[in-house]
């Protein structure tokens, strides 16, 4: 089939305008393709890892080797998803905002105000992006499994990110991964 912009367009699920090389911690979530149990599975409300998932374990330990401007927080595996906080350049918060403890947004209508992230720098280079790193991530763990596994498409197209943008957010999202394995029946990927 020929492209037809009418019927083959996908919304970017971006934050439009924003720079993704910007400093900053980023949550991501990585799917498995078909959203499959590739990586292990729940017992007892623990993450038990094959060797699939051991391997996307240690692949995650290395991106630093490939991208010395980030630094690696949480991870969580589960069984068909990968959980991870990553920071660029060791500043919390997007534009290298001080993470303000003290904002109620839910109850802010001027979030996007007080947090705008509109590209106020230099473009950097594409090759240091939240993308690029995913990319390199989702590659490694790739070129594994064909080589030790009769597995071929591991991940799905993609994946998901949240920018964290105060110590409040960043402290809900790592609550969340740490008792993802004991809630892994009621998680929207189960």
């Amino acid at each position: 089939m020929s492209y037809n912009p009418h019927l083959h367009h996908r919304k970017s699920i971006r934050l439009k305008g924003y720079n993704y090389a910007e400093c900053g911690a980023y949550f991501v979530t990585i799917c498995a393709q078909n959203r499959e149990h590739l990586f292990g599975g729940i017992q007892n409300g623990e993450m038990i890892l094959n060797d699939l998932g051991k391997t996307a374990e240690q692949c995650w330990g290395e991106i630093p080797e490939h991208y010395p401007n980030v630094e690696l927080y949480e991870l969580a595996i589960m069984p068909n998803h990968v959980h991870g906080i990553l920071m660029i350049g060791g500043t919390v918060g997007a534009y290298n905002y001080t993470p303000d403890n003290t904002a109620d947004f839910s109850k802010n209508g001027d979030r996007a105000k007080n947090f705008s992230p509109l590209q106020t720098t230099p473009f950097h280079s594409p090759s240091k992006t939240v993308g690029s790193i995913i990319r390199g991530y989702k590659i490694g763990v790739t070129k594994w499994a064909r080589a030790k596994t009769d597995i071929f498409t591991v991940w799905q197209r993609n994946y998901h990110e949240h920018i964290i943008r105060n110590e409040q957010s960043y402290e809900k999202i790592s609550e969340y991964m740490t008792n993802n394995p004991k809630n892994w029946e009621q998680d929207c990927f189960y």
